[in-house]
């Protein structure tokens, strides 16, 4: 009677067992494919780097036009002007590569001849002919030395350039910049992720993936309004105008998503 008890109890502990064991893999297996279903638990943050920089390369651009008779006699003026002016950069120590054309024009002028008609009668409209040409030619400039952009833009100015741009800073590693700026980002949102996981009460197991928004570069720009020409635009007087460089700022945006638990 004593041995049949001990089975009966024997059996119901196996019974018991077996039925914890059931739930655990039945908990087990939900929760796998609940993960498989949804995923693991996320979270994104965006983090901002800023970097400022002195910057070292300035940049302006200026066009030369010129008008002739005739196709040649515009183009060789132009030469003449553009020859005198790029002789004047070199001379002051202007690379050739920091110095580029960035459009060329000919192109004819016009004027309409007119008719004579009788009074009170029809008169058809004159007829269009070609009445000279004209060149354009716009330049960009790179200045390595910065405290002497002004001057090199009174230099060219003195020498029949017209159309003098803004003159804006840049940095010319600024790749290097962006880097920097990138590096600061993650950073930023690596420690608010940290922060958010310390709310809400959860750990960050991994980072489980990146993106970069755009990266924005500020350069300092400068308004070229001090320069006088006479009214043709070539060989006026030329003031050299002072021009304040300041720092330039390079930001980049990240976004970081971390799994939890």
């Amino acid at each position: 009677m004593h041995h049949h008890k001990s089975h009966h109890i024997l059996k119901s502990l196996v019974f018991v067992m077996v039925i914890i064991a059931l739930g655990a893999y039945s908990n087990l297996t939900y929760k796998k494919a609940s993960e498989s279903m949804y995923g693991p638990a996320m979270i994104t943050v965006a983090g901002t780097g800023e970097v400022m920089a002195v910057p070292d390369i300035g940049n302006f651009t200026f066009a030369v036009r010129a008008e002739g008779e005739d196709a040649v006699s515009a183009q060789d003026k132009s030469a003449e002007s553009m020859n005198s002016i790029l002789g004047y950069l070199k001379e002051q120590g202007v690379a050739d590569e920091d110095i580029k054309t960035t459009d060329y024009n000919l192109s004819p002028n016009y004027r309409y001849e007119e008719r004579v008609c009788m009074a009170n009668s029809y008169c058809p409209p004159g007829e269009r002919v070609i009445d000279g040409y004209q060149v354009s030619q716009s330049v960009s400039v790179k200045v390595r030395e910065t405290d002497r952009a002004g001057e090199f833009i009174g230099g060219v100015g003195e020498r029949g350039a017209t159309n003098i741009s803004s003159l804006f800073f840049t940095t010319d590693d600024d790749e290097a910049l962006k880097a920097e700026a990138r590096k600061l980002a993650i950073e930023d949102a690596k420690a608010k992720a940290e922060k958010l996981a310390e709310d809400l009460g959860v750990k960050i197991i991994r980072i489980s993936n990146f993106s970069e928004g755009g990266d924005y570069y500020y350069p300092m720009m400068y308004e070229a309004k001090e320069m006088a020409m006479d009214d043709s635009g070539f060989g006026g007087a030329m003031n050299i105008p002072s021009t304040p460089m300041g720092e330039n700022s390079t930001t980049v945006n990240v976004n970081l998503t971390f799994e939890i638990k």
